[in-house]
């Protein structure tokens, strides 16, 4: 029995940005007496099923967007007389279509940390299940990755985990429901000896992949305080403070270490937490914006963001530690107007962020939303090639829409375009060499400016063009600026590195 990892994807651009964390997590949870699995990130390359022998094992792990592309491998699979196994959110979500449309031999809900194993020695035993709840484990539970088993110059930037769920509860997401309201922190130990491992293999460049770095914010504590139960207040103050010595730790590590986190906007007005982030080298941060007016955070439960000047000296106020802001904006919303386009341009354009994603509203299974929504449709029948458009991750790619709730005063094209239009002007290539100026050297420069086209390539060209060809070109120039853009973020590896003391 051979093991095989599996992180499917419909597209292959030869290099990627961000590691599939998972995939090395699971081969860390993997007994070594079962042997190192065999990985494929299909974001690289795609998955060579003629590898797959009869009785081999093959871990698929799925979301949403490539649920399909999971379930055709699991075939793929099955017909060449492996064994399917599927994790990931969506399999959490729904672990009956795994059965139904992928062949699946079992379903691993919640986290696959510690319930693998048992997945492998049940198969072992002849005596596998159809289902195994993984549950949401203890932090300090969590499986280190096995980095030593990624292939040498596929990644831009290494990730590592240091919490899991999030406290708060906005309609689009739904991490506080799979993964929980209450932050489960990984022991700071942990943490910091996976990033001197990855710092030892020459990567520079490293993501916290967290769904909420920021997990007790100012007024979180002050809420709890007021409780005449004084218990949750110190728990919240007891994981605040080991935020503080994780970047304490971080700090310590290598000052040429640049790290990459999310936060929710409360942050900027927590000066103590900016001026720890600084000190750890955390310089950019994915910040949830999502809407420019009151209605829209109102929509999505995100009422605890600012909007017009106060946003836009908030937004200021991170980079004013050094911190640069990725801003993510939803739209097609049902509060937005044509109008929301142009006023969101403007903001992103005044409030000096580094990077903006402006992603169409979509019903992810899991969200407040996707409830809302589906009820709708199932009510009405809406079916493409006789999927129901409440399973839309089922529909093929050509055929699948780009938008999907109703908006009362735009189409879904208008909608399209004039998210394309707003994406075409935030990177238009002056605007992005006047950014660039955040860095001093030229090929620092230069980076920020093939890394910019390459994220509008992958995230707009590709991830938003309803036209198959303008889609098929936008994959290749990604492949040929990501190949350009891999060179400047490594670095010399430190194989003598050594971990911190406290």
């Amino acid at each position: 029995m051979r093991i095989h990892l599996v992180n499917p994807s419909d597209v292959s651009f030869g290099v990627g940005v961000i590691t599939p964390r998972w995939l090395y997590v699971l081969a860390g949870a993997t007994p070594r007496r079962y042997g190192d699995p065999l990985i494929t990130d299909e974001t690289l390359r795609p998955f060579d099923a003629d590898r797959v022998q009869p009785s081999d094992i093959v871990g698929i792990g799925i979301h949403t967007s490539n649920a399909r592309r999971g379930y055709e491998l699991g075939r793929l699979v099955h017909e060449r007389g492996g064994i399917p196994v599927y994790g990931g959110i969506h399999a959490s979500i729904f672990p009956e279509e795994p059965r139904t449309y992928g062949n699946a031999a079992a379903v691993v809900r919640g986290d696959g940390d510690k319930v693998w194993a048992d997945v492998l020695s049940d198969y072992i035993r002849g005596s596998i299940q159809p289902l195994y709840e993984g549950g949401t484990i203890a932090a300090s539970d969590f499986a280190s990755a096995r980095w030593e088993l990624m292939p040498q110059g596929s990644y831009m930037w290494a990730s590592v985990q240091t919490v899991r769920g999030c406290p708060k509860h906005c309609s689009f997401c739904s991490v506080w429901r799979t993964d929980g309201r209450m932050p489960r922190q990984r022991p700071v130990q942990a943490v910091i000896e996976e990033a001197v491992t990855l710092r030892r293999m020459g990567y520079r460049f490293i993501a916290l992949a967290d769904d909420n770095f920021y997990t007790v914010s100012l007024e979180d504590l002050e809420r709890a305080a007021r409780r005449s139960d004084k218990s949750h207040y110190h728990r919240l103050l007891s994981l605040r403070q080991e935020r503080f010595q994780l970047m304490d730790m971080l700090s310590k590590i290598d000052s040429n270490i640049i790290y990459f986190t999310q936060i929710t906007m409360e942050a900027a007005e927590d000066e103590a937490f900016l001026h720890a982030m600084r000190r750890a080298g955390i310089k950019g941060a994915l910040v949830g914006i999502e809407s420019v007016s009151d209605e829209g955070l109102s929509s999505t439960f995100k009422s605890f963001n600012a909007t017009g000047e106060n946003l836009v000296a908030k937004l200021q106020k991170f980079r004013s530690f050094d911190i640069h802001v990725l801003g993510s904006f939803i739209f097609g919303l049902q509060s937005d107007t044509p109008e929301t386009f142009s006023a969101t341009a403007d903001l992103a354009d005044r409030a000096g962020l580094t990077f903006a994603q402006f992603v169409p509203l979509t019903p992810l299974p899991g969200t407040i939303d996707f409830e809302k929504w589906q009820k709708g449709m199932i009510e009405q029948n809406v079916r493409i090639d006789g999927i129901p458009i409440h399973n839309h991750w089922l529909i093929p790619d050509g055929r699948r829409p780009k938008i999907y709730i109703p908006h009362p005063v735009m189409n879904a094209d208008e909608i399209l375009r004039r998210t394309q239009h707003v994406w075409d002007s935030f990177y238009g290539i002056s605007k992005i060499w006047n950014r660039s100026r955040c860095v001093s050297k030229i090929r620092n420069r230069l980076a920020f400016v093939f890394i910019s086209k390459l994220y509008r390539q992958m995230y707009a060209r590709t991830g938003i063009s309803t036209d198959s060809a303008r889609k098929s070109n936008a994959v290749k120039w990604t492949r040929f600026i990501g190949k350009l853009c891999r060179p400047l973020f490594s670095a010399p590896a430190l194989p003598e590195l050594q971990v911190p003391t406290d």
